[in-house]
């Protein structure tokens, strides 16, 4: 009998390689999860270990939220407490075009009369503008500076007429979101940058536009940022830009995603220090007397320019200073010639207000007395291959009569007699060819050659005001001292500084440089000069009523390239009363005076017309007064029953 048995068969192939395929793709799975989770592992060393440092920063740079805060410059005031620079804090107006939408014509409408801005102008700048960027990005301006140093009332102004802003919709019709968009119109569009600017004002305009000088914005690092600030750009604004300015202050916070500072995540806040505030010896009174008579000076006589000062010769101190053609601080313009101080910065040959350098000091060497004699020629004197000359066909004349009488040959005859060293001291100890010292920026030294750089006819030209160049400011203060007993004194400009308290922080005094003569050759000087404004001398038109005065005129002709240049003058006078005990010493000089050029003529009127509205308003008590006899005779003049020269309280006068 036959058996039959059952077959064991394997797996089916398919379902093998099936098996395989999935065994496959787990192996791949599991290798891309493995190189994914290496590639994530090496990420995350690479962000929090390798590049750490660098994101932190770049994450700090998104939220850190650090600000300068700029302090409030201080303010410049005159001797009694007016202002004549301050500062106040302004607003940069801007705007937000993707908010406006089609409504910039309107918007522009409101804004032009308040910002004092065109109207097509304001509208092309409102209006959004679509730009792509350098990824494909389509962006629109968000951010337009629309107007700088805007007072923050005009900034409240324009915040409540865009609150009250009508398109002409019906608003109750709008949409939740044309309802949003019109207030996001209303209250976001228009905006100030959240850092206050500062405007620089000057109340008085051009009064001492050159002592005060401009202001302007300069760019620095603080903090390894770059920061614009206000600055100074010439005169006191510039040399004591450091006084004014003050100290910077900042704030480091955190912001949202928004750029919102959050409060509570503040980390640093340090206030600004403001600027000092600089009270001058300026007296805006007195100032505003100057610059009035140079302007009538500048009307009448046409010169190319006019300069004036008023000085304390006791103390050196500066009671105004002023040129013309002058400018407007609040808005200096692009004209250097208007903007420069010609008073330090540019130099002259003097003429004959030299004189008193080399009488004073023949006059301190005892080499010669005031009525010593000299023989001027008649007007023409050979000397060192020149031939000087004289105004006047003048004989003998006395060392007073020639200061009178301003004979230039007489003056280079004393010169002569004094010598080349001794005179070249004498100019030096004055002061020429050396800074004054004032705290002016720009001022210059003028020129003074060595004596082994003379030539055979400079000691007699010197002496007479030529061959020497000096600045206004240096002949000035060397006529004070003659006034002031022989000593030279450091022009003063700057009395102290105070915080914003009124606190004195610093407090200036007048300074001695030196004594250039004794006190009793300054006294010989000084009657020599009272002679000048008499009848006989050059200046009559500088006499005052009841004040003695002294001093010089000067009439110098221009140099230029070849010589000098015929028909141009610089025309002067100094003087100081009362002469015997001055209280003031005035400076008028003119450059090329087209009316008249003698600076008795041009000079000497102004001095007098500052001088008497000086004395007036500072109560200076007259050294002369009128007597008149009983049988009419002509008034004779006799020594006040008051102390002479001594300054009375001030009185209020309305410049």
């Amino acid at each position: 009998m036959e058996t039959t048995g059952t077959l064991t068969h394997g797996p089916d192939p398919l379902t093998r390689m099936a098996k395989r395929l999935q065994l496959r793709r787990l192996l791949l799975l599991a290798l891309l999860l493995g190189a994914a989770f290496l590639g994530l592992g090496y990420r995350l060393v690479d962000l929090q270990i390798l590049r750490h440092d660098e994101l932190h920063a770049k994450a700090l740079r998104n939220t850190l939220y650090q600000t300068t805060l700029e302090p409030r410059r201080g303010d410049i005031l005159d001797a009694n407490g007016h202002i004549l620079a301050t500062s106040s804090f302004v607003k940069t107006i801007c705007a937000d075009p993707s908010l406006i939408g089609p409504h910039h014509a309107q918007v522009a409408r409101l804004l032009a009369p308040l910002l004092q801005l065109p109207e097509a102008d304001l509208a092309e700048r409102l209006q959004p503008r679509l730009r792509q960027n350098e990824h494909g990005h389509i962006l629109t301006n968000r951010y337009v500076v629309l107007k700088r140093k805007v007072k923050p009332d005009t900034w409240l102004e324009i915040r409540h007429a865009l609150s009250n802003l009508h398109l002409g919709l019906d608003e109750k019709s709008l949409s939740k979101a044309q309802r949003a968009a019109l207030h996001d119109l209303r209250s976001k569009a228009i905006f100030a940058d959240p850092l206050d600017d500062q405007l620089r004002e000057y109340p008085n305009k051009s009064l001492a536009a050159h002592v005060l000088g401009h202001v302007g914005l300069s760019e620095r690092l603080l903090q390894g940022s770059p920061i614009l600030e206000t600055s100074g750009k010439d005169g006191l604004e510039l040399s004591l830009n450091s006084k004014l300015a003050g100290v910077h202050g900042w704030r480091s916070s955190e912001t949202d995603r928004r750029r919102r500072e959050q409060l509570t995540w503040r980390a640093q806040h340090v206030e600004p220090r403001d600027g000092y505030n600089v009270v001058l010896t300026i007296d805006s009174v007195i100032q505003h007397f100057l610059e009035s008579a140079l302007a009538e000076g500048m009307e009448k006589h046409d010169p190319v320019s006019i300069s004036g000062l008023v000085v304390r010769p006791r103390t050196g101190e500066i009671l105004a200073m002023a040129n013309l053609p002058t400018f407007d601080p609040n808005q200096p313009g692009s004209n250097p010639d208007a903007r420069r101080n010609r008073i330090i910065t540019d130099v002259m040959e003097p003429g004959s207000t030299f004189k008193i350098v080399v009488v004073s000091g023949a006059l301190n060497d005892q080499l010669v007395r005031l009525s010593d004699q000299f023989d001027c020629e008649h007007g023409h004197f050979a000397f060192g291959g020149r031939v000087l000359h004289d105004h006047g066909s003048y004989g003998s004349l006395s060392v007073e009569r020639i200061i009178t009488k301003s004979s230039n040959i007489g003056a280079a005859k004393i010169g002569i007699k004094l010598g080349n060293q001794r005179l070249y001291d004498y100019v030096c100890n004055f002061g020429f060819g050396a800074r004054t010292g004032i705290p002016l920026p720009g001022e210059v030294k003028g020129i003074v050659h060595e004596v082994k750089d003379w030539s055979k006819v400079s000691i007699a030209q010197i002496p007479m005001g030529h061959g020497i160049a000096v600045t206004r400011l240096q002949m000035a203060m060397a006529m004070c001292a003659i006034a002031n007993d022989g000593w030279l004194m450091r022009p003063m400009l700057v009395q102290r500084l105070e915080d914003r308290e009124g606190r004195v922080v610093a407090r200036y005094t007048p300074q001695r440089v030196r004594q250039v003569i004794s006190a009793q050759a300054a006294r010989q000087t000084v009657a020599a000069l009272k002679t000048v404004v008499s009848s006989e001398g050059t200046a009559p038109k500088a006499a005052l009523e009841h004040y003695s005065v002294a001093g010089k005129t000067g009439t110098a002709q221009k140099a230029g390239v070849g010589g000098y240049m015929p028909g141009k003058y610089i025309s002067s006078f100094i003087g100081f009363f009362p002469a015997d005990n001055p209280e003031l010493c005035i400076t008028i000089v003119m450059d090329e005076p087209r009316q008249g050029y003698y600076g008795g003529q041009t000079a000497a009127p102004l001095f007098r017309q500052v001088a008497e509205r000086a004395a007036n308003y500072l109560n200076i008590r007259p050294d002369q007064i009128e007597i008149k006899q009983a049988d009419n005779q002509p008034a004779t003049a006799g020594p006040s029953t008051r102390n002479p020269g001594t300054v009375a309280a001030r009185s209020p006068a309305n410049p």
